[in-house]
């Protein structure tokens, strides 16, 4: 790889040093190129920032001026407040730091400030910063303090160690190079430019530092989204590509021996979203690449029987199948329901998890190595050296966001051969954020649900209503029903005031609900305990199960009909959304209520989870409001985050360019060998070496 100048230590630019050097590295700052890619976090425009002399009582503005005079003020209570005396040409103004008087020791006369906040009356006008940005310092040559109007002020993101007038000063001195040396990481061709209306490289870079307007930067935002997109993308471009396409697959041979006679009996009709998923699904497996695909579908949309009809075709060219499951008991009742399904077409059902005894191992694990065993259902105990199949042509994979990536990639990899597989979520998640977590997995999603299911009805209650909600799972109890109660804590805490399930099970267990049978479940019990707790709630021997979010999913209750989640203002609402899937299972009709006492902007929330039951809609509020670095979890990397300038939910535009880009040059250039891709390799494999191991790529 050929070095660039922006790959020089950031120490050796001018205004660094060693010094600095450190306090740039605890910003994940240790290059030219990195402190280039440092953009501004707020853009103010002088055209709006108000003259000090016209402001008024109950303005909300942004204001410029210099520090006349300082100083900290005791109050009768004890409290310190820091205030400073701002002019500029047109007047003075007090502005007051409550609770900081530690700022005096940070600003100077003289110093030029950037200050937003609201116009209040202390005697005489005062105001309160949200924010504030030192531009300039009173005894240091940096900028100059009066800005032309129509000036866009920079705010980047800063330390104590660097504040925001060091950084200013920075790249005053530094950026026209930076700038210049950018155009060596430029590997977006002129017509590529023009075809993705985006611009350059250097014009982006140079948009986020110095824009003319607002609008600028945001353009130039969006040539840095597309760049992190595509390599994103083209990541997952050869992650998939080594999945499908570098070896044969199998070409599954459909005879409809066991296919029509399976939908003959069905008491139901597929949905067409299922029929289209099927479809895909069989277009694949009969097909000599090798499938790699996510099936997405909300609770209760059908995906359990996508997969049988898939694992069938399988069977019916003379293979197996294995469903993958993520806790032992979903495993026991997949098995259960798909033995119901397929052994009128004698078809055995086989289970493998780690709880069999010894001998039912044992002749689990041999009927999997003869191959009489079709269908084999288990836990992650399927992917274990001691498991061998006789030839295995598909593997499915249910709530696969449970196993991970590399849990995934491992199944690739089988000594028996390249199955095909099929990972399913039922975590509806937008498509956006799909493509970009399983942007090397085909998409097929089920956004239609089977007729004829009963709505499960949604009710929001504060914590005074207990007693009444109480009352009313005593009534479904009663009647033979079953009922959750989930906590945000296993046991209490110092640090927040919330029920925790350990404690309240002991009080619903004694007092409220002493002539039922109350059970415990959470994420610190044993395995074997765990088990035998869910087992009993499986088999009607619990009435009310107290629970964590660990019956979020993996448990399967039909005769389950009430659902009350206490605190719920503390999950998320696709959280939410996984645990009213508990219920609603069954014939009888299910409810879910969620006991609050929320703030203004919780309340809307829970209101929108309350007022839907699409979990697509859910998930895209949830993105909305929780913002997608949460919902990347796991897969963001130390200073390197997946995402930090695309926005999946402004940018679903780009993704779809970027990985219809990133896939074309794949198929087209697989190891990135002309010339012309020089750039891009050497950026991909320079910047995201990470994210391709975890792949197995590179």
């Amino acid at each position: 790889m050929s070095y660039s100048h922006l790959d020089r230590p950031v120490q050796f630019l001018k205004g660094v040093g060693p010094k600095r050097a450190d306090a740039f590295a605890k910003l994940g700052i240790t290059t030219a190129r990195d402190l280039l890619y440092h953009v501004p976090r707020r853009y103010d425009d002088a055209s709006t920032v108000e003259p000090i002399g016209r402001l008024e009582v109950g303005m909300d503005v942004s204001v410029i001026g210099r520090v006349r005079s300082k100083g900290v003020i005791p109050t009768r209570r004890g409290l310190r407040i820091f205030q400073a005396v701002l002019e500029d040409d047109s007047g003075m103004i007090t502005v007051a730091w409550p609770g900081q008087p530690w700022l005096d020791r940070k600003l100077r006369p003289g110093d030029t400030l950037l200050v937003s906040g609201k116009v209040k009356f202390f005697h005489g006008r005062q105001l309160q910063p949200r924010e504030y940005t030192v531009l300039s310092r009173g005894d240091v040559e940096s900028e100059p303090e009066e800005r032309p109007t129509g000036m866009i002020f920079v705010t980047y993101p800063a330390t104590e160690e660097l504040p925001q007038w060091v950084l200013r000063s920075i790249f005053e001195r530094n950026l026209d190079a930076l700038l210049e040396w950018s155009v060596e990481d430029e590997y977006l061709a002129p017509e590529a430019m023009q075809r993705l209306e985006l611009p350059g490289l250097r014009e982006a870079l140079t948009s986020l530092h110095r824009p003319v307007a607002v609008y600028d930067a945001e353009r130039g935002r969006r040539r840095l989204a597309f760049d992190e997109l595509f390599f994103l993308q083209l990541v997952q471009a050869q992650a998939r590509r080594k999945a499908t396409e570098l070896e044969p697959g199998i070409v599954h041979r459909r005879s409809n021996e066991l296919i029509k006679p399976l939908h003959d009996a069905l008491p139901f009709s597929l949905t067409e979203a299922q029929a289209a998923a099927l479809r895909d699904i069989y277009a694949d497996m009969q097909s000599d690449r090798r499938m790699s695909r996510l099936l997405q579908g909300d609770v209760g949309s059908g995906k359990t029987a996508v997969a049988v009809f898939a694992m069938l075709l399988a069977v019916e060219g003379g293979r197996q199948a294995s469903l993958m499951v993520p806790t032992e008991i979903l495993a026991e009742q997949h098995a259960r329901n798909i033995s119901a399904m397929l052994e009128p077409l004698g078809v055995p059902v086989t289970l493998l998890t780690g709880r069999l005894a010894s001998g039912e191992r044992r002749g689990a694990l041999e009927a999997v190595a003869s191959g009489d065993a079709k269908v084999v259902v288990g836990t992650h105990a399927l992917i274990q050296d001691a498991v061998t199949f006789a030839e295995l042509g598909l593997v499915v994979i249910d709530e696969q966001h449970r196993f991970g990536v590399k849990q995934r990639m491992a199944l690739f990899e089988r000594e028996e051969g390249r199955p095909d597989v099929l990972v399913m979520s039922a975590t509806p998640i937008p498509r956006s954020l799909a493509m970009a977590l399983y942007g090397d997995l085909d998409l097929s999603v089920l956004d239609e649900m089977p007729p004829g299911r009963t709505p499960i009805r949604t009710a929001l209650r504060d914590p005074s209503s207990r007693k009444t909600v109480y009352a009313f799972v005593r009534d479904q109890i009663a009647e033979g029903r079953q009922a959750y109660i989930v906590y945000p804590l296993v046991e209490e805490s110092e640090k927040v005031d919330l029920l925790s399930a350990t404690q309240e099970f002991e009080r619903l267990r004694e007092s409220v609900f002493a002539d039922a049978r109350v059970g415990l479940l959470h994420g610190q019990l044993a395995s074997a305990e765990k088990d035998e707790v869910m087992r009993r709630f499986v088999e009607g021997e619990v009435d009310v199960l107290v629970a964590t979010t660990v019956v979020e999913v993996g448990i399967d209750v039909a005769n389950a009909s009430v659902m009350i989640v206490e605190h719920a203002e503390r999950f998320g609402l696709s959280q939410l959304h996984q645990l009213r899937g508990r219920v609603g299972r069954g014939a009888a009709e299910s409810h879910c209520i969620l006991v609050a006492d929320p703030g203004e902007e919780a309340l809307e929330r829970l209101k929108i989870f309350r007022d839907t039951l699409d979990g697509f809609a859910i998930a895209r509020a949830d993105l909305r409001i929780r913002g997608q670095g949460d919902l990347f979890g796991s897969q963001q990397h130390g200073k390197d985050p997946v995402l930090r300038f695309a926005d999946l939910m402004a940018d679903e535009d780009l993704l779809a360019l970027a990985q219809r880009d990133a896939r074309a040059l794949v198929s087209l250039d697989p190891e990135l060998a002309a010339p012309e891709h020089g750039r891009i390799r050497d950026h991909l494999f320079a910047r995201y070496q990470h994210r391709l191991a975890m792949y197995g790529v590179g």
